[in-house]
């Protein structure tokens, strides 16, 4: 007999991530340049903007995972969530790029504030259900393997689009490095294509029936739970430090090409297409790996490859050079893709066998607070820009922005990652256990 489980091909789910991926990246990849080098807005207002940003997604993530296990509709617990978030997350993306030409000065950063809160509240909904679905519906390590493997690589498809030639379409194909009208177009564009891909995703997938059944948790011991749990913290802190450092370079890459390289935004096309080209082909590698030395292993190995990257990028001084380094640093990044969602669902197996009831979307969501302190430590580490280099917008650049964006996109990452192979050394998740037994007693009921 089928499992319910296992009804959704895992090329089907793994399609979500590409639609998930389109608006995020492009808000994560361009919107220092559109708002802080291009329309002038102050690093120090960016900053403020990404700490608030912070602090409301740290309420915000919790609560909708809890909103999400507490769902029980004939539909599941999580296809209502992500037919509702898809739209609104679209929406509210292209009118973070499509800021009134009129504004300035604070009216543009109440723009920026409230579109991009809302477009990271919108992720926040889509992330918390569409990661809840990979242990439910794939509860076996090698499906589950196989079907993570699969999304990194539509993620690691739309990368390609949403941050290697995002740069040229908007100051290239649709406009400009002085205008904003081709950061418009590309997030129309980009809008439309996220809908109809999570669209498909969501009516296409089937969720375990007998889930809907299990008792409803309530909040508070459910939180708490979560918060006694040690390997809560030892895992989610470290795997910010890989997040965070992800942030870093995906928020700088553009001005780091355009100021430390000396180049125009659109070579940035051929090193993030590098690194994504590389990092696609180095996920067979680490398959490879994980299913030799396991998944915390590989975890702990992938750390270090990333810290020797971010080394050999500070010494790059031209694309070539800077190209060697990205080869490194795509199989350090793939390395993480493959193992880091691995290490997390082996937490939310054990808690699911300990309590008996399956809150991946509240447990997810807790762990995403860690996630989305990359906006805060992202902000203030631009900030430090304009107090170390004097880098305060594309109007008050400084004399030394070459430095500046060196030390932003490879000392800051090499430091969080190098913190993260370090903690990493000291986390030990339980092994992976198979729950093919469990899953035919449900299905028996």
């Amino acid at each position: 007999m089928t499992r319910p489980s296992e009804r959704t091909p895992p090329w089907r789910y793994a399609l979500g991530m590409f639609g998930t991926s389109i608006p995020i990246n492009l808000i994560k990849g361009s919107i220092v340049l559109l708002y802080v080098d291009i329309l002038g807005m102050d690093v120090r207002a960016y900053a403020v903007v990404m700490t608030l940003y912070a602090v409301i997604d740290a309420l915000d993530n919790p609560l909708l995972g809890f909103l999400s296990d507490r769902t029980r509709t004939r539909f599941g617990r999580r296809r209502p969530w992500l037919l509702l978030g898809t739209p609104l997350l679209a929406a509210s993306m292209i009118a973070l790029f499509t800021p009134p030409s009129w504004l300035d000065g604070s009216g543009l950063v109440i723009w920026f504030a409230v579109f991009a809160i809302l477009s990271e509240l919108f992720d926040s909904m889509l992330n918390a259900n569409y990661g809840a679905l990979l242990p439910e519906l794939f509860p076996r390590e090698r499906s589950r393997a196989v079907a993570n493997a699969l999304r990194q690589g539509f993620q690691l498809l739309a990368l390609i689009i949403s941050l290697a030639l995002t740069p040229v379409l908007t100051t290239s194909v649709f406009g400009n490095e002085e205008t904003t009208g081709g950061f418009t177009v590309t997030a129309v564009l980009y809008g439309v294509l996220a809908v109809v891909v999570l669209l498909v995703m969501t009516l296409g997938v089937h969720e375990n029936p007998t889930y809907g059944h299990e008792e409803r948790p309530r909040f508070l011991p459910a939180a708490l739970q979560i918060l006694r749990n040690g390997l809560f913290w030892s895992v989610g802190l470290t795997g910010a430090c890989y997040g965070i450092a992800l942030a870093i370079v995906l928020a700088g890459i553009q001005l780091y090409v355009r100021y430390t390289l000396g180049l125009s935004v659109a070579h940035a096309f051929v090193l993030q297409g590098e690194v994504i080209i590389v990092a696609a082909a180095g996920l067979a590698v680490w398959s490879r790996v994980i299913a030799r030395i396991g998944a915390l292993r590989a975890w702990r190995t992938a750390f270090l490859v990333l810290a020797a990257a971010f080394a050999l990028m500070f010494f790059a001084n031209s694309l070539l050079t800077a190209l060697g380094a990205g080869v490194v640093l795509g199989l350090g990044w793939a390395g993480m893709m493959a193992t880091q969602d691995l290490v997390v669902a082996r937490v939310l197996d054990a808690d699911a066998a300990r309590h008996g009831t399956h809150r991946e979307g509240l447990f997810l969501s807790a762990f995403g607070v860690f996630g989305r302190l990359n906006g805060a430590v992202t902000g203030v580490a631009l900030a430090s820009l304009g107090v170390l280099f004097g880098y305060n917008s594309g109007d008050d650049p400084g004399t030394r922005t070459d430095d500046a964006f060196r030390v932003y996109l490879c000392v800051y990452p090499f430091v969080l990652v190098a913190l993260g192979a370090i903690a990493s050394r000291f986390i030990h998740v339980p092994p992976a256990q198979p729950r093919e037994g469990r899953d035919r007693a449900a299905v028996a009921e």
